[in-house]
């Protein structure tokens, strides 16, 4: 399962676009872009819950 060690990363890459995007939206000022924002702090939520649970495993198998 070593691609579990890179996929938290992609939450990150998404987490970029879309405050990107939600500043983009801001400066346009047709769009009201919460959902933009909270969609990027899901995913910075997901990063570290993906993060410790890669730990965890880690953890585990180097004791066994």
């Amino acid at each position: 399962m070593a691609y579990m060690k890179y996929t938290q990363y992609v939450y990150l890459l998404i987490a970029v676009f879309f405050v990107y995007e939600g500043i983009t939206k801001i400066n346009d000022g047709n769009d009201i872009p919460y959902l933009y924002f909270i969609i990027a702090a899901m995913s910075i939520v997901m990063f570290f819950v993906r993060r410790r649970f890669a730990r965890k495993y880690d953890n585990h198998n180097k004791k066994q």
